[in-house]
């Protein structure tokens, strides 16, 4: 007692202003002195047990300690110590059992056989443990205190994985407080009775687990009736719904329809708001403000409000903040790009701004300094930014180039044709045409072939 009575006098002094004044900050903070020795000198035993056990053997620092001491008091330090044992044999350090006694002090008292342990194996099962449990542990740490088995066992009946459980479990643990069969139930039937099937169910919730957070009555539902007031028939909704799982989660209300509502007043027609449900939803969920300043953004560069290519254009400046897109202008320059031709490319393809900054610098390089295409003919044929270099366009260069080695075809055939034609119309025009007669372009087209280069200069 008395080394306590120093711990805390030595923590008061450390905060005092002057010997004999304490500043107005340290006041608010910290009680008088004697009021505060006072009080925790008058705790009883048990209290200076539990606070002794949280600051030496658990490494609290005194104002943890006693804040937890609030939570919880200590007989013995027989079950604690058992308690601590199981969560370190399940990968949790010291740093993040202190974390978790801080947040969650009455842990120390858990039922250790019954619940656990129990829920713990449950975690671990699904590969949940050491720095994983320990991340999950610090969202919710009262997942250790609920019946985790009976949730994960709902989840698997209802299909899913355990890798898509795992990973809701991850995102979510909140979860597991509640009950499952009273609140998530509903909500999977509602969504079969839309013509969903498990396996979608598990997918959409697994990804977005914050669904099962959502109000049936006030939320889902609502949203699903506005849906298909809109596209018609639940088979237009499934599209929807999985073209943007969030769209489950907003208030209609004060969402979807303002925004619906602002695109018929710039002149979108309903067909291509319907287009918009179907293919591009996420534009729906913009704050309205935000989507009426990207609107007179994309009116401004001479886009017509009745084109698909508008609703494009709007898409990808929805999905990229101003300094993203200015790296990402400043990337196309940097290959000799003028500001017009990078704003043709974007009339011409709205999505070659979706490309991340890496994947832009990746291709154009390629397209410039390894196969020699001028930026001005990309500017053109912007597409070209949407392909993917090591499933695309390497294995066609590898192709191209072994048929033009066996003099098949000429330099002069149409390289950026060839790159942009349909996976199926290359496989017949080239690969199945040529195949008899050269047989490795077969593992060309599959990647098992590395480009370094035409062995002949192209004609462009």
């Amino acid at each position: 007692m008395i080394r306590l009575f120093c711990q805390i006098l030595s923590q008061i002094v450390r905060h005092r202003t002057s010997p004999f004044t304490l500043s107005i900050s340290s006041a608010y903070f910290y009680p008088t002195p004697s009021k505060f020795i006072i009080n925790r000198l008058n705790s009883g035993p048990l209290q200076s047990l539990t606070l002794s056990y949280l600051q030496k053997s658990r490494g609290l620092s005194l104002e943890s300690a006693v804040s937890a001491s609030k939570k919880l008091e200590l007989d013995s330090t027989k079950k604690p110590d058992l308690v601590l044992n199981l969560l370190r044999k399940y990968g949790l350090t010291q740093t993040h059992i202190k974390y978790l006694i801080t947040n969650r002090p009455i842990l120390l008292l858990a039922d250790k056989d019954n619940t656990l342990k129990s829920n713990l194996e449950v975690f671990k099962s699904l590969g949940i443990s050491g720095n994983s449990l320990a991340k999950m542990l610090s969202k919710e740490p009262r997942v250790l205190d609920v019946d985790a088995k009976t949730v994960v066992e709902f989840f698997r009946e209802n299909g899913f994985s355990d890798k898509q459980i795992t990973i809701l479990t991850m995102k979510r643990p909140i979860l597991y407080l509640c009950r499952a069969h009273k609140n998530f139930k509903p909500k999977l039937e509602f969504f079969k009775s839309l013509g969903f099937s498990e396996l979608d169910i598990a997918q959409i919730l697994s990804a977005e687990p914050y669904i099962l957070e959502r109000s049936l009555e006030n939320t889902i539902m609502p949203c699903v009736q506005v849906l298909r007031r809109v596209v018609g028939d639940d088979s237009n909704v499934l599209k929807v719904i999985k073209a943007s799982y969030r769209i489950l989660e907003v208030n209609v209300k004060k969402m979807l329809e303002p925004n619906m509502l602002l695109l018929a007043n710039h002149g979108v027609p309903e067909s291509l708001i319907l287009k918009v449900f179907l293919f591009q939803p996420k534009i729906l969920l913009l704050k309205t403000d935000r989507l009426s300043a990207i609107i007179g953004e994309v009116k401004k560069m001479g886009f017509s409000p009745t084109t698909l290519l508008f609703v494009l254009a709007v898409r990808s400046m929805s999905m990229t903040n101003k300094a993203l897109w200015d790296r990402k202008l400043e990337a196309y320059r940097s290959f000799g790009l003028s500001n017009d031709e990078i704003h043709l490319a974007f009339k011409l393809q709205p999505m070659c701004m979706l490309s991340s900054e890496k994947k832009i610098r990746k291709l154009m390089d390629f397209f410039v300094n390894k196969l020699n295409i001028s930026p001005s003919v990309i500017s053109k044929n912007p597409n070209l930014m949407l392909l993917s270099l090591e499933k695309r366009i390497l294995p066609r260069c590898s192709v191209l180039n072994i048929l033009m080695s066996k003099e098949l075809i000429n330099e002069g055939f149409k390289l950026i044709y060839m790159l942009r034609m349909t996976e199926k119309m290359f496989g017949k025009n080239v690969v199945t045409k040529y195949q008899d007669l050269v047989p490795e372009i077969v593992e060309a087209h599959q990647g098992r072939v590395e480009f370094q280069g035409f062995s002949r200069d192209l004609k462009m």
